[in-house]
């Protein structure tokens, strides 16, 4: 009864989004409230936080922490929309879209360098949502629609999510078991290296159902050409790095090396096929480019030169309730919004953007932002209260007690529900990564193939985690609509997790 009391406020929300089409926003209001609801009456909350707290106290703690996250998930959205709407204003989108057509007439190509190789770059780097925030713009402005062009880039991004933001998923992982950062990747790359292609796959199946009109019908053969090499290219550097280097760097190297091995096979390609009449000057390229170039330079120093890295993130915001029972914490100059702010503002600087112009597009983007933030802060109170009132911990408690040596196929399904219930890969193995562990002494298996097995899963979440949505559709204009999305995303979230629990009895036994 409790296992079933704790999964209402979710199974709620599932059926608000996908099956009555309610918003976000809605459902997530609704959601929490069964979720505060169940967490009052049937766990004692706030006692499993601290037994000396007022309700009121826990109320004001968890609005505190939704409150806080929510902000430091805008400050990533309200720069990707400010580029977004920058980029369509200007024209800039217009001349990389030309442009990059010399490489990819194909709509289906183009998507693989959007989709899955930048998606994939700018989750390595700075993650936290930034990655799908700022590649669905992208797509929407190479004549995708909004539903498909999110939906195509949140399946894309998910084989990069276990090792994104530098490998800070693995970080709180390597405190709560003492394994190294190494031994971890070693356990986690082989789901994503073996199993990667089945999100490409199906992102490559999305875009050309959802290819633009106007767009030539193509063949299957030459897509899937392209497909396979596209998964090479990314996935044996990313291979290569994680078996021998470590967690911080599979992801942005193989996007790095092999994007850049796409795009040259591209170009040599290019060279025997017509051109254009009129294609964009290199220095009409580049100011067009200038947002996502400036991003991409401050990504890579600020993740890459340990000195700037140390100086940037030792500027912090951070707080505390009631002896730490409640808490947040920001790095403001470290943060992907903040570089995202500083590439808008490059972008409107070097695109001669007028005072009007910019003005225009920062309105645009807050009246967007508006209803986003309705959402997500219905979101995370929901996450925050099934976390403090210990309800999340009790399903994962109840799954694992009934399947007993099954456990390692349902391995990745803990590491799901973390993502989709917390909101982040890294938050989901904060959670559980201590259950993970110990469920596996108990039952007598390899740890740290039990503790890869939540990582994947983890990363599995990523396409079906409301924030994720939300931050994603806002971007394109579909604050409202976020179970369209949902409900095209979570079929191949299932099949990625059910893959991954196969090869996880294979792996662990």
């Amino acid at each position: 009864m409790a296992a079933f009391l704790a999964a209402l406020p979710i199974l709620v929300l599932l059926v608000l989004m996908v099956g009555l089409r309610w918003s976000a926003a809605r459902s997530g209001v609704a959601a929490c409230g069964v979720a505060l609801a169940v967490g009052v009456l049937a766990f004692a909350f706030p006692h499993p936080v601290d037994p000396t707290l007022t309700l009121l106290e826990g109320l004001g703690g968890i609005g505190a922490e939704a409150g806080f996250t929510a902000l430091t998930i805008l400050w990533i959205i309200g720069p990707a929309l400010g580029i977004h709407h920058l980029q369509l204003r200007t024209g800039a989108a217009e001349v990389l879209r030309a442009w990059l057509g010399q490489f990819a007439s194909d709509p289906r190509v183009l998507a693989l360098l959007i989709a899955w190789f930048f998606v994939l770059f700018m989750e390595g780097a700075a993650g936290f949502g930034a990655s799908v925030a700022l590649a669905a713009p992208f797509l929407v402005g190479a004549g995708f629609t909004p539903v498909a062009a999110v939906t195509i880039t949140l399946v894309g991004h998910v084989v990069g999510v276990s090792f994104g933001a530098v490998g800070t998923p693995i970080i709180p992982q390597m405190a709560s078991t003492g394994l190294s950062g190494l031994e971890l990747a070693r356990a986690t790359g082989p789901y994503h290296t073996l199993l990667g292609w089945v999100p490409l796959v199906v992102m490559v199946i999305l875009t050309d159902r959802s290819m633009p009109e106007a767009a030539e019908r193509r063949s299957t053969a030459g897509i899937a050409g392209w497909t396979l090499l596209a998964f090479l290219t990314f996935t044996v550097p990313y291979t290569l790095i994680w078996s021998q280097v470590g967690p911080e760097l599979p992801t942005l190297g193989g996007a790095l090396f092999g994007g850049g091995a796409f795009v040259g096979i591209l170009a040599l390609r290019s060279r025997h096929s017509p051109k254009a009449d009129a294609l964009p000057s290199g220095l009409e390229v580049l100011r067009a480019a200038a947002p996502y170039l400036v991003l991409v330079t401050l990504v890579l120093l600020t993740r890459l030169v340990p000195p700037l890295q140390d100086l940037l993130r030792g500027v912090s915001l951070e707080w505390t309730l009631h002896g730490g029972a409640f808490s947040g914490r920001i790095e403001f100059l470290y943060h992907p919004g903040s570089m995202l702010l500083a590439g808008f503002l490059a972008g409107a600087l070097l695109q001669r953007s007028s005072l009007r112009t910019t003005s225009f597009v920062i309105r645009d983007a807050t009246l967007q932002l508006v209803p986003v933030a309705v959402a997500l802060v219905a979101m995370l109170g929901l996450a925050r209260v099934t976390v403090h009132a210990g309800m999340t911990e009790v399903l994962a408690l109840a799954a694992a007690g009934a399947v007993g040596g099954a456990w390692p196929f349902f391995a990745p399904m803990v590491g799901v529900l973390g993502t989709f219930v917390s909101g982040s890969a890294t938050a989901s193995n904060i959670l559980f990564t201590d259950l993970q562990q110990e469920t596996a002494r108990a039952l007598e298996l390899p740890v740290e193939r039990v503790v890869g097995a939540q990582t994947f899963g983890a990363a599995v979440g990523n396409m079906v985690c409301p924030h994720n949505v939300i931050a994603a559709g806002a971007t394109v204009g579909l604050a409202g609509r976020e179970g369209e999305i949902l409900r095209r995303t979570l079929g191949v979230t299932l099949l990625y997790a059910v893959l991954g629990g196969a090869l996880a009895l294979i792996l662990i036994g």
